[in-house]
């Protein structure tokens, strides 16, 4: 056995060396994929929440130079006012009663139900940023918000303007 040993000579890696090195790899690659799904995730959840800022920011201008007049519909009320990559019919505006019988509230929903940053664990991102104070809120379709948590049922994201 030792002559057979000494007498060859290393040439290449043996066929079971390339199945190691290439499992290694399809294991560091899983790995790899798991933690990139779950920071898109996270991304697209901050996306919605900064539109509607630059939504609900669109509304105070448009309040400031109308002479304090909220806007009554995204577009064209907003667009001159909108920053250059959003898209109006993405968005709606909404006047709700408020719960306690004190008014109006008017809110900013991010709506589209057919979009594919509405996928995956979007929903259990919001909820997480709205648990640390960004004042975002789920709806259920373009008619307006809710209190309830974001779940994935829920097709839009609210901020209030006023």
């Amino acid at each position: 056995m030792k002559k057979f040993l000494k007498n060859r000579k290393a040439k290449g890696f043996t066929l079971v060396e390339l199945l190691i090195v290439l499992i290694i790899i399809g294991i560091l690659a899983g790995a790899l994929l798991l933690v990139a799904g779950a920071g898109t995730d996270k991304a697209n959840a901050t996306k919605i929440v900064s539109n509607l800022r630059s939504l609900k920011a669109a509304g105070l201008m448009y309040y400031a130079d109308s002479n304090s007049a909220y806007p009554n519909t995204v577009s064209p009320d907003l667009v001159k006012y909108m920053e250059s990559g959003l898209v109006p019919e993405d968005f709606v505006l909404k006047s709700l009663d408020l719960a306690d019988g004190k008014g109006t509230r008017l809110f900013v929903g991010y709506y589209k139900a057919t979009d594919s940053i509405l996928t995956g664990n979007v929903w259990e991102k919001l909820n997480q940023l709205r648990d640390t104070g960004v004042p975002v809120y789920p709806g259920t379709d373009g008619s307006g918000c809710s209190s309830t948590d974001f779940t994935s049922s829920s097709k839009s994201a609210w901020m209030a303007i006023q």
